[in-house]
């Protein structure tokens, strides 16, 4: 019984995930003029989320089919 890898990854995204949502959410609008006024924290923030979900859930498959 090792610990599976993608389950600390799965975390680590998704809390830094939300963090750059939030950030990108209350953040003042000026700052993205460079980006052509693209929210680029809220874009890689829900990338990164989905990227923390997808590994959590394969970590917790991996988990249930190990079970005896």
């Amino acid at each position: 019984m090792g610990l599976d890898i993608r389950l600390p990854i799965g975390i680590i995204f998704s809390v830094y995930g939300v963090i750059m949502i939030a950030f990108g959410a209350l953040a003042d609008p000026a700052i993205f003029e460079r980006s052509m006024g693209v929210n680029i924290d809220v874009w890689w923030g829900a990338a990164m989320l989905v990227f923390g979900l997808f590994m959590g859930a394969l970590a917790l498959r991996a988990a249930r089919a190990n079970r005896p």
